[in-house]
């Protein structure tokens, strides 16, 4: 376990509500929450012997108000940067040299069906759109295809109109996201052009998503979904709308704050708190099956 050794919890705190306060994309849940962790900490909750259990207890209570999962004391083994966002990319870096770029498997099944697995994260453009690229022009080919998100925890939003993008035949406006800073919203839209080949679309399209998927993996499924695109099956996700940044307030912690939430262009809302339902209801462990009985009833 990481201790404290010669740091109290009171600056981290302090640097947590001071980014709360500065950043969080609803500015009145930042003050209870700012309020709720200096009350906290004059009460000792937060004299603990390690840095995990420090984590853990202010990630409980950030989480409290509004129940927003990507509010986060994150704890990390290794000490990391001081930089802004670094722990965070240091720790995906790593996931994206062990899985093949996020696209782990590419399968083609019985009936001319293709199965593409995007794990464990859609990791940021600049890194994945050569593996992406490569998984998703190998199955424009298939009849049918089944992309599986079950175990993708979240990543980048431009991952996820670059994935519409070979799943849609025209340029089409997928998501809209709400920015606190400069209280300004921006659009999201597939590209016009792919680098590779367009598994385009018309053709059947399945997704398959369980309570792990989250965050930009929710929202591939449901701008897709609520483009009557895709039919979603298995579990209800963990429904995370808030993209977020990460600020390193110790060697081994990053508070995460989100700075936006999403807005979709049909439902006019998001995935938050209640994550995406599912079309087809089953157990994560089953959608597959489910997804194929579909496609060859």
């Amino acid at each position: 376990m990481t201790t404290l050794t010669n740091l109290q919890p009171a600056p981290i705190i302090d640097e947590t509500a001071g980014l709360l306060t500065e950043h969080y994309v609803f500015p009145e849940v930042a003050g209870q929450l700012a309020d709720l962790l200096r009350r906290r900490l004059a009460e000792g909750a937060y004299d603990v012997g390690s840095a995990e259990e420090l984590a853990d207890l202010v990630t409980a209570d950030l989480q409290s108000v509004n129940g927003d999962k990507h509010l986060r004391l994150k704890h990390h083994a290794d000490p990391v940067s001081s930089e802004q966002g670094a722990a965070t990319m240091e720790s995906i870096r790593r996931d994206f040299d062990t899985s093949l770029g996020g696209a782990p498997r590419v399968e083609l099944l019985d009936g001319g069906v293709a199965l593409v697995e995007l794990a464990p994260m859609l990791f940021p453009l600049g890194w994945a759109a050569e593996p992406l690229t490569a998984a998703l022009t190998l199955a424009s080919r298939a009849q049918a295809l089944i992309v599986d998100l079950r175990g993708n925890r979240g990543g980048d939003p431009d991952t996820v109109a670059f994935v519409c993008s070979h799943l849609l035949d025209k340029r089409t406006h997928l998501n809209s996201m709400y920015w606190r800073k400069g209280d300004r919203t921006e659009q999201s839209w597939s590209l016009p052009h792919v680098p590779g080949a367009r598994f385009g679309g018309t053709k059947p399209l399945y997704i398959l998503v369980s309570t792990t998927t989250f965050s930009a993996a929710e929202e591939l499924a449901y701008d897709l979904q609520q483009l009557g695109r895709a039919v979603i099956v298995g579990e209800p996700t963990r429904g995370g709308a808030h993209p977020c940044k990460g600020w390193t307030v110790h060697p081994h912690l990053e508070v995460t704050v989100p700075t936006g939430r999403a807005i979709n262009p049909i439902s006019g809302t998001n995935w938050e708190g209640t994550g995406v339902q599912p079309d087809i209801p089953c157990p994560a462990e089953k959608a597959l099956d489910q997804a194929l009985a579909q496609l060859t009833s």
